[in-house]
This record gives structure tokens, C-alpha cells and sequence, in this order.
């Protein structure tokens, strides 16, 4: 599985204000869209979530999200390693995506940059 990078996951309160810094301190204007009742914002390697709490509190469980070559080789490589893939890969407007369970408890979203929506 190649690996090409990491995204860090920040739920937030105020989406507004939190765009205004990271894009401030990036230099990166926002990239944006709704997934599930939750805001999201792309900025550089930042991804900024608002919405509703009951949301929130599932997203927060994720760690990171690392962006993969290809979502389907890493399904493929992270079964092979003992990680369980709870959700996906299921299309998302960036790409694909999956979630696992490494087997240290750790939970991470895997995605890939092709466009398949």
C-alpha cells in the first residue's frame, strides 16, 4: 500500500472562525462540503468538522485520515495485516474511503484521490 500522506481530523464549534485560521495560517483557501449533517473544510493537511454532537462523537474516534494510492490496495493490504475494515470503501466527494481497526484499537479513514462520485 503506498501512503501519501496524512490528513489530522479537527472537530470544531465554530466551522466560520476555524476556516478563517487554518486558511490565515495555510495560505490554503478551503475546500468544502457536507457529508452525514456534518460541515467539513479541507485545508492543507487540516480537515475541520462541524455538526451535530452525536456526529461528532463518531468522527472524533478516528485518528487520522492517511490518503492511499488506491483505497482497494489498502483494503487488500490492512486485511492481510490483521486491521479490520469496519466501514467501506464507499465513495465519498473527494474519492473512496474505508475505515479500520488496527489491532491496537487505533481507528484511521483510509482515501484515495479518484473520483469516482
Amino acid at each position: 500500500m503506498e501512503i501519501l500522506g496524512t490528513t489530522l481530523r479537527i472537530c470544531v464549534d465554530d466551522l466560520e472562525s476555524s476556516v478563517a485560521f487554518y486558511q490565515g495560517l495555510t495560505g490554503t483557501p478551503a475546500q468544502r462540503f457536507e457529508r452525514g449533517g456534518v460541515s467539513v473544510a479541507a485545508i492543507g493537511c487540516f480537515l475541520l468538522m462541524s455538526g451535530p454532537e452525536s456526529e461528532l462523537e463518531v468522527l472524533r474516534k478516528v485518528s487520522a485520515t492517511i490518503a492511499v494510492k488506491d483505497v482497494d490496495e489498502a483494503n487488500a493490504a490492512l486485511t492481510r495485516a490483521g486491521a479490520r475494515i469496519v466501514a467501506g470503501p464507499v465513495p465519498t466527494p473527494a474519492g473512496r474511503n474505508l475505515i479500520a481497526l488496527h489491532p491496537d484499537g487505533s481507528v484511521f479513514e483510509y482515501v484515495d484521490r479518484n473520483v469516482t462520485v
